[in-house]
């Protein structure tokens, strides 16, 4: 295979805590030195939430403004992806950073149940959310955690809601969601080419021990892989991972056995037609 594979690297999220690894970036200093080091092992994508000093998530528009700033001054040419995820606030306060004009955004378009609640993403708040990602030229990346979703994607398309070929990334492994299944994953590829067209990019994701297992799965069948200590902490059972660039290096390790190049961030701003904004 010869189609570059972008690296995906999922910095924070909002569960970890550095007392699941210390090597968890929290602040937003550490979050953008924990981003360049993992920008120079080969990631292109960042994938980004923001914490309140005491560690909680947060949707703070004045957090993610400081993020931003620093990762496109440290980072340069990395696509910056923010958060409008449902852990970090509720309705249209998961929105609230849209207006930095981010390169891409993370837009789930559809509820499934999460290990202790239901994530909401009811269809008022998801056409909002898509509107604003229009209305500042910020690209959606779809959050499949259901075949479903990728059908929803299809008909938001469809509407006029997303504009262009919609970046499908596949979540697997999240309790009482979608669990890791090969064959749902095979379906899932299926599923987009057929709704998307066969040149489609899309991406996986896998949590916890299953995050190696999703990227090879990934990497093995020429997609896009998401990487990084918001989905899992550790190296092995034994390990803590030392840091994000050490999960990057893993993929990248990965795209070497199956002889495909790692892409840089001009390469994957052009296969998602993500262009560099200018300041």
């Amino acid at each position: 295979m010869t189609t570059p594979c972008i690296i995906c690297v999922a910095i924070t999220g909002s569960l970890p805590t550095k007392d699941n690894n210390p090597a968890v970036p929290i602040t937003v200093a550490e979050q953008i030195e924990s981003t360049q080091e993992a920008f120079e092992a080969g990631a292109s994508i960042a994938h980004c939430h923001v914490r309140n000093d005491d560690q909680s998530p947060t949707s703070d528009p004045e957090k993610f403004a400081r993020l931003l700033e620093g990762l496109n001054t440290h980072c340069p040419g990395m696509i910056v992806q923010l958060s409008t995820g449902g852990r970090s606030g509720a309705g249209k306060t998961r929105g609230g950073m849209l207006p930095l004009g981010p390169d891409m955004a993370s837009l789930s378009v559809g509820s499934n149940n999460f290990p202790t609640r239901v994530y909401e993403n009811p269809p008022d708040l998801v056409e909002w959310l898509a509107s604003e990602m229009r209305a500042y030229d910020v690209k959606p990346e779809i959050e499949a955690f259901d075949l479903s979703h990728i059908f929803q994607a299809k008909a938001m398309q469809e509407r006029g809601e997303l504009q262009g070929t919609p970046y499908v990334q596949f979540v697997m492994g999240v309790k009482n969601a979608m669990p890791v299944d090969r064959e749902v994953f095979d379906f899932y590829i299926h599923t987009v080419k057929r709704l998307f067209g066969t040149g489609a990019p899309w991406c996986a994701a896998g949590i916890g021990p299953n995050q190696i297992v999703v990227n090879e799965w990934a990497v093995s069948s020429g997609g896009h892989a998401r990487t990084g200590l918001e989905d899992n902490v550790r190296i092995d059972r034994d390990t803590l991972a030392p840091s994000n660039a050490a999960l990057v290096g893993r993929v990248v390790d990965l795209c070497e056995k199956y002889e495909r190049p790692v892409a840089r961030w001009q390469q994957a701003r052009e296969m998602l037609g993500v262009p560099q904004k200018t300041a």
